[in-house]
């Protein structure tokens, strides 16, 4: 199951953007987010939770984003939303699961 996690992918604006101007930003991530009330098909056996339980965003330094996932949440997330671009700065996101692993991936937002 290990190749099934992680390679966290974030897209923010290719181009510079004008200060204040309210940009997208998109995420993806490879997590087989269990609940742990699945059953495996061929055992009958619970299949342990894994889920990643929070979601932080950095941006030039400062929270922007901070969000508390469960199993609830479908597996391989796609996380989109919106930041106001106020300097150049880096964006960085961390993904954290009910089993202390963790991932980030890191972007730049430049104003213009």
């Amino acid at each position: 199951m290990a190749d099934e996690i992680g390679n966290p992918k974030i897209r923010g604006p290719k181009d510079p953007v004008k200060k204040g101007e309210l940009v997208e930003i998109k995420s993806l991530i490879k997590h087989p987010m269990e609940s742990g009330s699945r059953k495996d098909k061929a055992t009958d056996a619970l299949i342990p939770a894994h889920f990643i339980e929070s979601v932080v965003v950095e941006y030039a330094g400062k929270q922007v984003v901070k969000a508390t996932w469960s199993g609830a949440v479908s597996k391989d997330p796609f996380f989109s939303f919106f930041v106001k671009a106020d300097v150049t700065g880096p964006l960085k996101m961390t993904w954290k699961d009910n089993k202390g692993q963790s991932f980030s991936a890191e972007a730049t937002i430049t104003v213009a």
